[in-house]
């Protein structure tokens, strides 16, 4: 989890700082991909820690919330005034889609393997039975 918040936070600065001297977001989008995916990382672990670290992670998510809400101030007051609103609404459409990929991914995984065990399912009893068909087959002409 420390990576993910060095990450987080170097990313924050450099895009806070891009602001400041007068760049714009769209200069640091880059940055803001790496801040979000790294928030994102932080949210996923919080919730899976359990009790070993919870003050940790819940200080660190009240930093960036703190980091976010400045984003937010910018995006709205510098920026345009609907930009806030509309990054919502493209953060929601991204995550639907995301999950949508990884149900996509998991179902094509099930599928392969099904197809693999019956493939498996397949040699096997084509190994079992042929040998007996063919002791048979030569019993039955009197080969053997």
């Amino acid at each position: 989890m420390l990576a993910e918040i060095a990450a987080a936070n170097a990313a924050f600065q450099v895009i806070k700082t891009a602001l400041e001297n007068g760049k714009e977001l769209y200069d640091v989008t880059d940055q803001a991909t790496k801040f979000f995916d790294n928030k994102s990382a932080i949210a996923k672990r919080a919730n899976r820690s359990g009790n070993k670290d919870d003050m940790a992670c819940f200080m660190e998510l009240e930093k960036i919330k703190a980091q976010e809400e400045w984003l937010r101030d910018h995006m709205i007051y510098a920026g345009r005034p609907d930009m806030y609103q509309d990054w919502l609404k493209f953060q929601s459409e991204r995550k639907r889609a995301r999950a949508k990929a990884l149900r996509d991914a998991n179902r094509q995984r099930e599928e392969n393997l099904e197809l693999l065990m019956t493939f498996a399912w397949w040699m096997v009893g084509t190994l079992l039975v042929f040998p007996a068909f063919i002791f048979f087959g030569l019993k039955l002409f009197k080969v053997i």
